[in-house]
């Protein structure tokens, strides 16, 4: 790939903004300094007035591959991504098959080395009925383990409690959990059936994936944790009431127990459901403009330690339908950034602290090899944003597969200019390169 250098940008690294050059050999950054003096004939791409972070690492993405490719394809959402400075990303297992074996596990990775434009790794899936090959796991090529514990993926449920147990005392890999207490919401749903027959009006969602279906549910898994001693991450948190389950007083890396929050959470609320319906139904719902204050403040308060998308596309069709049938969850990986810049813009965080929670935290908590950082030595993931260029969402510049976003219409301010994936210029002011340079992420393990 040769030689580049980016001179005179403002590089947010490890809590500090400063001006500096970066030289990139290969897929490798070389030297990062005040001014490089280079003799190699180079080319230079010139950042003044930009920002440049470290490659976003998305440690929660749906990308439908297999079996579920009418709604996308690693191909199709991988480019989406470096679009919206995601330079890495870590898939879930809920596909057709479910990601429950190692052949099904291999066979992701193999799709993968052919077809994605950022760098990948995929979660392995629990059930009730796969022990026997979660203990066999090769814990240095799977970055974490991932339980359901809510009904959003039908048979990848795990409700048999002794298994649970057996899980957590089972594995030294991370596990990530979708924590929403299924009687809570079985009981909360024929409530509002009594109340509104088939015709349930999609505000009412939080109504029925509700609060207390969240709380119980995740306590429930920390009080496991701390029982089995396993390292537990539970995925994007949408109460505030959640938040009391967290600390907030010791470093990541000395965290047993750690949390996150999504940007649909931070950026709706159930205000949003009149005009936006089912754009915005996800699980965990969104829920009350207290609960999302809560949430930005968890996350600048460090009780939350990652921000993720849960990226989860579906069909225009499929998420028009009734409440009873609309599926849940939306397509972000394209926006996530620029509303998040936006939101630095109206004071809600910092860049250090977007950086922070977005490309180191998820490097450290899944010990991700050289990435996430701008650092010497490290692969070349790097994003070069405009702070003060506006972006409108339209359905002509969307790039995911199902053609919709829930931000249509909505004006960032804050866009991604460069992507750089393994010194790679993959994505630049709009136009996608031909040519993948992704790699599988390895651990540090």
């Amino acid at each position: 790939m040769g030689a580049i250098k980016i001179i005179n940008g403002k590089l947010v690294n490890e809590g500090c903004i400063e001006e500096k050059d970066i030289l990139i050999l290969n897929d490798r950054i070389e030297k990062i300094s005040n001014s490089i003096q280079t003799s190699r004939n180079i080319k230079v791409f010139d950042a003044s007035g930009k920002y440049i972070i470290p490659g976003l690492i998305d440690d929660q993405v749906h990308f439908r591959e297999p079996g579920l490719t009418h709604k996308a394809t690693i191909e199709s959402e991988s480019k989406a991504a470096i679009a919206g400075g995601v330079t890495s990303f870590l898939e879930m297992p809920n596909t057709i098959p479910q990601t429950t074996t190692m052949m099904d596990w291999e066979h992701k990775n193999f799709i993968a080395s052919k077809t994605s434009f950022a760098n990948y790794g995929f979660m392995f899936g629990g059930t009730n009925h796969n022990l026997e090959e979660i203990k066999a796991l090769d814990e240095k090529k799977v970055p974490a383990l991932k339980l359901f514990l809510g009904s959003s993926t039908g048979n990848m449920l795990i409700n048999n409690q002794k298994v649970l147990k057996e899980i957590f005392k089972s594995t030294n890999l991370v596990i990530a959990v979708h924590c929403e207490d299924e009687d809570i919401i079985n009981k909360n749903l024929i409530e509002a059936k009594k109340k509104y027959g088939e015709n349930i009006p999609m505000s009412y969602h939080p109504k029925i994936r509700s609060e207390e279906a969240c709380f119980v549910s995740s306590s429930n898994a920390i009080k496991l944790a701390k029982e089995t001693g396993a390292r537990l991450h539970v995925f994007h948190l949408s109460t505030a009431k959640e938040l009391s389950l967290f600390q907030n007083d010791v470093p990541l890396k000395q965290k047993k127990i750690t949390s996150e929050v999504c940007t649909h959470h931070l950026w709706f609320n159930d205000s949003d459901y009149l005009q936006k319906g089912s754009k915005i139904k996800w699980n965990p719902s969104i829920k009350t403009k207290k609960d999302q204050k809560a949430l930005w403040d968890g996350l600048n308060q460090d009780y939350i330690d990652i921000l993720a998308t849960d990226h989860a596309p579906h069909t225009r069709h499929e998420k028009s339908a009734p409440y009873l049938i609309s599926p849940s969850g939306g397509p972000l990986v394209q926006h996530s950034l620029s509303a998040l810049l936006t939101c630095f813009h109206q004071k809600r965080i910092t860049l250090e602290k977007i950086v922070e929670k977005a490309c180191h935290n998820p490097s450290i908590l899944f010990d991700i090899k050289d990435r996430g950082y701008l650092r010497e030595g490290f692969f070349a993931d790097l994003v070069i944003i405009d702070l003060q260029k506006y972006y409108n969402v339209k359905k002509s510049n969307i790039l995911y597969k199902c053609g919709w976003s829930p931000f249509e219409n909505i004006t960032f301010k804050g866009t991604v200019e460069k992507t750089f994936v393994n010194g790679h210029l993959a994505y630049d002011k709009g136009k996608i390169s031909t040519k993948s340079t992704a790699r599988p992420i390895t651990y540090n393990r």
